[in-house]
């Protein structure tokens, strides 16, 4: 599921994508459902290649998100925007004690806190379990066109 969110620079909020074209993708907004065009000159980033640094290595989102439902009990963060850097960290900090704090940026912490609610509250909260039979069922079309070969 993760690697069909996106994030679309310059638009606010998160979107699905529901089609590919030649020079276009076609992708809904979480939030109103309305679909727009995603150029290639335009830059986006689907939510499962993103990945957060830590002292050790890189940890992908989706690893993150399941931490915050765990700590959240699937709820929304309740969180004030105007929410200080110092604070934010000391919440990361519970969710992923190692994370790089010269990488990891107080704005990418409240990204990350948006994108969860906004997830939660659209009835994406499946970070994990979609996407590790989407890699299952990759897996089988790999070996499947092995054995055709």
């Amino acid at each position: 599921m993760m690697k069909k969110i996106l994030s679309v620079s310059g638009k606010s909020g998160l979107f699905k994508m529901v089609s590919q074209g030649k020079n276009m993708l076609i992708a809904e907004s979480l939030i109103d459902r309305k679909r727009i065009p995603v150029y290639p000159k335009d830059k986006v980033v689907s939510l499962g290649d993103i990945r957060i640094y830590t002292d050790e290595e890189e940890v992908p989102l989706s690893q993150i998100l399941n931490k915050i439902k765990e700590k959240e009990s699937g709820k929304p963060i309740d969180f004030n925007p105007a929410i200080q850097p110092d604070e934010l960290r000391n919440y990361f900090a519970e969710i992923l004690p190692n994370f790089d704090r010269d990488k990891v940026y107080p704005s990418d912490i409240k990204k990350i806190m948006n994108w969860y609610n906004l997830l939660v509250n659209t009835g994406n909260a499946d970070f994990e379990k979609k996407e590790e039979s989407e890699q299952e069922s990759e897996k089988n079309e790999e070996q499947e066109t092995k054995k055709e070969e």
